[in-house]
């Protein structure tokens, strides 16, 4: 009897309590995502792309219909947030990479906030280490990280974008000299066609891998 008094208040005592799971946060609607945006712009430190930059890679995969994505340099998620609105409506997948620990952390709180961690994944670390293991192919590169590296990036990352697919790099106008190696082998490499946008004073290249 004793024992199934105790099993009885166990049993009250589990329904009375709060869940310890907290409950899966509802994704963000387009327009609720594109305020989200507008607030974490510009935050010190976190080198967000342009406004402007974001809306093209946004507009970009959802012109190419583009499904797999890889992004070089995370920071906060700024640039991986549009990327990964237009990859829910596309119904692709994006992985970000990003070496600082206290940037990875904040991308993270940005995905789980906006509903959008089902979409992009995290990888910390290293991207020179990391992308060697990463299985092709990928239909776009995007690449926001260390200016000096954009060519080893680059020579890494070329044979596993599927032909057809493009490459994009942030900061070839701001940054020219830093990447002068980049720009001469995505302008001069026999597979890939480069055009340099100008929408914002950063700039981007925007390279396709000719179909074979």
């Amino acid at each position: 009897m004793k024992k199934l008094l105790a099993l009885a208040l166990l049993a009250a005592a589990a329904l009375a309590s709060p869940s310890r799971t907290a409950p899966a946060q509802q994704p963000l609607d387009d327009a609720a995502l594109r305020a989200y945006l507008d607030r974490m712009h510009g935050r010190p430190g976190m080198m967000n792309v342009p406004r402007v930059d974001g809306e093209f890679l946004h507009d970009f995969i959802l012109e190419h219909n583009y499904q797999r994505v890889l992004e070089i340099g995370a920071s906060n998620g700024y640039s991986a947030l549009w990327m990964g609105m237009a990859l829910r409506r596309a119904g692709g997948q994006l992985i970000t990479l990003e070496i600082d620990a206290r940037r990875a952390a904040l991308a993270r709180q940005n995905f789980q906030k906006t509903g959008l961690d089902a979409v992009i994944e995290l990888r910390e670390g290293d991207a020179l280490k990391i992308i060697p293991d990463l299985d092709g192919p990928f239909d776009l590169v995007f690449i926001d990280a260390w200016k000096e590296d954009y060519i080893r990036y680059l020579e890494m990352v070329l044979p596993k974008v599927r032909p057809g697919g493009a490459i994009v790099a942030h900061n070839v106008l701001s940054h020219a000299r830093e990447m002068q190696d980049f720009l001469e082998a995505v302008q001069n490499h026999p597979e890939l066609e480069t055009r340099i946008d100008r929408r914002s004073s950063a700039g981007l290249s925007i390279t396709l891998k000719r179909p074979r």
